[in-house]
């Protein structure tokens, strides 16, 4: 069904027994968010999404809604996300097949008819301008500090929309903003971004840049407004193709771009690209760590519209999981299918699991037929889109269950010789890649888990723990496990620290230790300097050095792992003992992985 506001979607929640509403106080600075990361790391049958309706605002806040497999369904408007995959491929086959009869011809127009169900279509009232405030103050919209070592709050679920000056192409975007005071925030659209291209378009003409936020509405419109599409593509297309009915659209009020009508609030402003750009963050991210300071552009707020009964949606984003890994995994099913078609046609199905945060590991089933097709795949994929910043892919054919570590972890001892199977090249990674020389850029790592033609020895995996040393003295010591224990192929060092998490104390299967080292390991290593190639008799072994560099070997500030401090968790224990599902803190476990209690590891670490 297509929601016609937020409240439906949170009646539904309701409905669908997904959603516990608290009347109680919450802080919106750092309680809301431990609270939040409680329920999004907890077993399937306690992760809910939250209703807080007593803030301090007289907005509710709904946080969590799209934290789980069950409720992104219930938000795309399916009961599985590969239906959405499904639908995308029909409808490719049946444009792209031959038309030789009439009947066949005729076939075409229902296809036709239902591309344009998804052309947004404009109206001129709308739900998300009952209220227009022109005295802009964001203090009376319950916007959330997340963790300690945050610059401030900041707007977690905007939908940012801007036009290109030029071609006029529209783009809704998803990009943090800091607030700065009651009427100005930053914007933190990282470089290449379709935002910061409109930005830098801008700036060339010299001219002002309207821009406008939406927050809330269908909570399709949110999905899309973090999907990889193209940049001539409008997102709200999107949205309709996923609710199977037009997105309405409203011109704002104080600037000449067009917003949902069913957004539960939308900001109107500008940015002046001459203006001198804002230092912002840090702030806790995706990655599980924190995004350390930078240069962003500054966005002027002129006006505030809502509706009479708002609902402010929120999110925060840390270890993961949370719900940005539902939204992730929304989007690994749904562009599948055109990644399959256009880019790729011998891949049968990929995934992206939860420890690698969608950019750091990505597992891809091919349907082999020839040896050497597995580096046409890598090359393919490092090539296209968002996927060319990934870091980590493994390659297997359609014999193993993706789905399965374990059997994907066999395909590498069965299959795989570091010295033949293994492809280490520079490319781009994530901006928020902490471990490469430089922002953005640095090296990545393939492995070929496919059977061969020819014979593979069976090999064994060993993940070895150990302190903080200097990297040499790490490679020394894997080495050294390397030449008494033979039959290994990969060893794969992770800091001795995540030992001393009790996995059960948080009884989730996502705080495991081995989910934590896993996700440690991808976010630390930089494989064309971590990655070291080892031979003896024959044999080979690619030792991976996954333990946080000593502080003399790091040539970027260092970013920690993002936990809620000490005080908030004992407030929110004490709140959750009042009469709440007792739910453990992941954090304080967590906070075990901490150097200092800093948003850094190190800081002014060596140019």
């Amino acid at each position: 069904m297509a929601y016609n506001n937020l409240s439906d979607f949170v009646q539904k929640l309701r409905d669908a027994d997904e959603l516990v509403e608290i009347n109680e106080f919450v802080n919106p600075s750092l309680k809301v968010a431990e609270l939040a990361d409680r329920f999004s790391k907890a077993p399937d049958t306690q992760n809910k999404a939250l209703l807080l309706t007593n803030n301090g605002t007289n907005y509710p806040i709904l946080i969590n809604a799209l934290g789980s497999q069950k409720r992104i369904c219930l938000a795309l408007n399916c009961t599985d996300l590969d239906e959405h995959k499904q639908r995308i491929e029909d409808l490719f086959k049946t444009a792209t097949s031959p038309k030789r009869t009439l009947k066949e011809k005729l076939s075409f127009l229902p296809l036709i008819n239902e591309l344009q169900s998804w052309i947004p279509k404009h109206t001129k009232s709308a739900q998300c301008q009952e209220v227009i405030e022109k005295e802009v103050d964001l203090t009376t919209i319950p916007i959330l500090q997340c963790w300690k070592h945050d610059a401030g709050k900041f707007i977690t679920f905007p939908m940012v929309i801007t036009e290109h000056p030029e071609t006029h192409c529209r783009n809704m975007g998803m990009y943090r903003m800091q607030v700065i005071d009651k009427q100005t925030t930053g914007m933190h659209w990282h470089p290449g971004k379709t935002g910061d291209n409109h930005y830098e378009a801008y700036k060339r003409l010299g001219k002002k840049m309207p821009v406008s936020v939406a927050l809330g509405g269908d909570p399709a419109n949110i999905f899309s407004a973090t999907a990889p599409l193209p940049e001539n593509i409008d997102e709200q297309m999107l949205t309709g193709f996923l609710r199977k009915k037009s997105v309405k659209l409203v011109t704002c009020i104080t600037n000449n771009l067009e917003v949902p009508a069913d957004a539960d609030f939308v900001l109107e402003g500008y940015i002046d690209p001459n203006e001198d750009k804002f230092m912002e963050g840090p702030f806790g991210d995706h990655t599980g760590f924190y995004s350390l300071p930078d240069l962003y552009p500054k966005f002027h707020v002129t006006c505030i519209t809502h509706r009479k009964q708002a609902i402010y949606p929120a999110t925060i984003v840390g270890i993961p999981p949370m719900e940005d890994a539902w939204i992730g995994k929304a989007t690994e099913r749904i562009f599948l299918a055109p990644i399959k078609m256009l880019i790729c046609p011998d891949l049968i199905d990929y995934v992206m699991p939860f420890e690698g945060v969608a950019h750091n590991l990505v597992v891809a089933k091919i349907k082999k037929t020839n040896e050497g097709q597995t580096a046409k795949v890598v090359n393919a994929l490092w090539g296209a889109g968002q996927m060319a910043n990934n870091k980590t892919l493994i390659v297997v054919d359609e014999s193993c269950d993706i789905y399965s570590r374990e059997a994907v972890i066999s395909a590498i001892q069965d299959n795989v010789d570091p010295a033949e199977d293994v492809i280490i090249m520079k490319g781009p990674l994530d901006v928020l890649d902490h471990s490469g020389p430089h922002i953005g850029i640095g090296s990545k790592l393939a492995i070929d888990a496919t059977k061969k033609t020819y014979n593979r020895k069976k090999n064994t995996i060993a993940f070895l723990p150990m302190e903080s040393l200097p990297q040499q003295e790490i490679l020394e010591k894997a080495k050294t496990y390397f030449h008494e224990n033979k039959s290994t192929s990969f060893i794969i060092t992770y800091d001795k620290s995540i030992q001393n998490i009790d996995a059960n104390g948080m009884e989730s299967k996502y705080t495991s230790e081995q989910f934590i080292a896993l996700w440690h390991i991808l976010n630390n290593y930089n494989p064309n300097k971590d990655c070291i190639l080892e031979t003896f008799d024959n044999q080979s072994c690619m030792i991976i050095n996954g333990c946080t560099k000593i502080e003399s070997e790091q040539l970027r500030d260092t970013p920690s792992p993002v936990t809620a401090d000490e005080e908030t968790i004992q407030t929110v224990d004490a709140f959750m003992s009042n009469g709440y599902t007792p739910l453990s803190s992941p954090s304080r476990q967590y906070r075990k992985l901490l150097h200092l209690d800093s948003a850094w590891r190190y800081k002014n670490a060596k140019e």
